[in-house]
């Protein structure tokens, strides 16, 4: 299926809700959704399930969707299709496609193969430029035939707040393809993100862009920062 018949299932499908993903910080649920004969998995993340952060406001389920969308708008695909839906008891949510990844592999394995090296480098600049807090290595995940790069939610904020395992190619010349990515986010239209993120972090994401186009060059980890440049876990 393509995205756009994945998002239609998602967004419109009956639900049946099969439990809570354990491992979730968030109280995630997975689903599963049926439209037209069409049955998908889905993973579930409601606001009212979120815990408060300091530094990130309620509703981080709007930037599991922002990431979807600007990944979309860049032409890529690294994350799985994600929507929202306001039809659930518990209120507001995003649903996104429930990927059945091989339990084994992640950044680290991945990264070691040297298969998909090209992947990995474009997902560098795409946490980059929505400045992800959170990338730890279990976040890229595997089926076997695709990677994906799941739980995008502590991301787009203001300030630099960039926290990932993907720093191996700090230094490295970006290539055509990632300067084409770049200049794609820092000329973003106004209306693809509005629904999700605020103006100001719509603003701070151009920027972002910006200076690393002016740069040339893979960020090395800003460790005199006010956040420590790498997640924990680190997997």
């Amino acid at each position: 299926m393509n995205h756009r018949d994945v998002e239609e299932v998602l967004r419109h499908g009956a639900v049946t809700i099969e439990g809570r993903i354990v491992a979730s910080s968030n109280n995630a649920l997975y689903g599963t959704f049926e439209l037209n004969g069409v049955t998908l998995a889905g993973c579930i993340k409601a606001e009212a399930g979120e815990r408060p952060l300091w530094d990130f406001p309620d509703g981080l389920w709007r930037r599991e969707i922002a990431a979807y969308v600007l990944d979309q708008h860049l032409g890529h695909r690294h994350v799985p299709p994600t929507v929202v839906r306001d039809d659930f008891e518990f209120g507001v949510a995003s649903v996104q496609m429930w990927v059945n990844d091989n339990g084994e592999d992640h950044y680290f394995t991945l990264r070691d193969s040297g298969e998909h090296d090209l992947w990995l480098r474009s997902v560098a600049i795409f946490d980059a430029v929505m400045n992800n807090a959170d990338r730890k290595a279990g976040h890229i995940i595997y089926d076997n035939q695709d990677c994906w790069a799941i739980d995008n939610g502590l991301s787009f904020h203001v300030e630099d707040k960039l926290r990932t395992v993907i720093w191996d190619w700090a230094g490295d010349l970006f290539d055509d393809g990632a300067r084409e990515m770049l200049q794609s986010a820092a000329v973003i239209a106004d209306g693809v993100l509005d629904e999700w993120i605020s103006l100001e972090e719509i603003a701070a994401l151009r920027e972002r862009a910006a200076r690393l186009l002016a740069a040339g060059e893979f960020p090395f980890p800003n460790e005199d920062g006010d956040y420590p440049p790498y997640p924990w876990p680190l997997i």
